[in-house]
């Protein structure tokens, strides 16, 4: 792996956003499902089996949307409704109707009618801005799992098995600190990655300056710090990318990337790997 310096302009060149959808496949078949629901003063047996018609498990959880049960709930109430047997898709293939019976118990006809004709309120829009606001910081955080993943799909196709995930090493001194990834183990590794993506701006974009010099100051010498980040957010914070920048050309950090800098980055792995052969 060749040294060399790398400048504030290079690294928001490579940026990206880090996009997190909150609806996945499961979701938008889900709704797809609901939407095609006819519009009725009354339902019963015969549109819940419409309703578990095609993906059971997608049509078991519209159900759970309409009785506003969690899965634990959900699962726990059918199977003290059916008792032994299972409460999945081969049960109700082999008993439907005492399974349709189970969620008539639960009151899922009536809860359907209540969804389907109900007239919306003002406090559905408060209801958005909570999973806009809420769940927006679960996005965040499977955002930063998605970069985590990326980062350790490259050190998996070079390292194999040896490397570990989300630990704390033991450096010099027996000095330690958190990383992201470590290569090839937590004892005194010779590689340490560290993973941060962002899609909002917050203090958190300056935090992570002092994990990055909590890693410098505890890694030993001759061990190479790679960071990977990402989201368009740093080009509001240039202040701090500019921090990390500045260690990275005074040889605390080795290389940033970028997920558009995933060449280079798979490039450099190998041409680090003979430091654990």
């Amino acid at each position: 792996m060749r040294q060399r310096n790398q400048s504030l302009e290079e690294v928001i060149g490579n940026l990206s956003p880090l996009a997190v959808d909150w609806m996945d496949e499961t979701a938008a078949n889900a709704i797809a499902k609901l939407t095609d629901l006819p519009k009725k003063q009354v339902y019963g047996r015969p549109d819940m089996a419409d309703l578990l018609a095609g993906d059971f498990d997608e049509g078991l959880l519209c159900a759970r949307l309409f009785l506003a049960l969690s899965k634990d709930t959900m699962e726990a109430e059918l199977r003290s409704l059916l008792g032994n047997g299972g409460i999945g898709k081969k049960r109700y293939q082999s008993e439907p109707e005492a399974y349709l019976a189970a969620l008539e118990e639960l009151k899922l006809p009536d809860a359907m009618a209540t969804s389907i004709n109900y007239e919306p309120v003002w406090s559905d829009i408060l209801v958005e801005r909570l999973r806009s606001g809420r769940g927006s910081a679960i996005s965040g955080q499977k955002r930063g799992r998605g970069l985590e993943d990326f980062a350790e799909a490259m050190v998996k196709e070079v390292f194999g098995t040896r490397y570990v995930t989300r630990c704390t090493f033991t450096g010099v001194g027996n000095n330690s600190a958190k990383c992201d990834v470590a290569v090839p183990n937590r004892d005194a590794p010779r590689i340490v990655i560290e993973v941060k993506g962002y899609g909002a701006t917050g203090s958190k974009m300056t935090d992570i300056i002092g994990d990055l010099d909590a890693i410098i100051n505890a890694m030993r010498r001759d061990s190479w710090l790679l960071f990977v980040t990402d989201g368009m957010t740093w080009k509001s914070r240039t202040a701090d990318l500019k921090k990390i920048v500045e260690r990275q050309n005074d040889g605390k950090i080795a290389r940033i990337y970028t997920t558009k800098m995933r060449e280079e980055f798979l490039s450099d792995l190998h041409s680090l790997k003979h430091l654990i052969d």
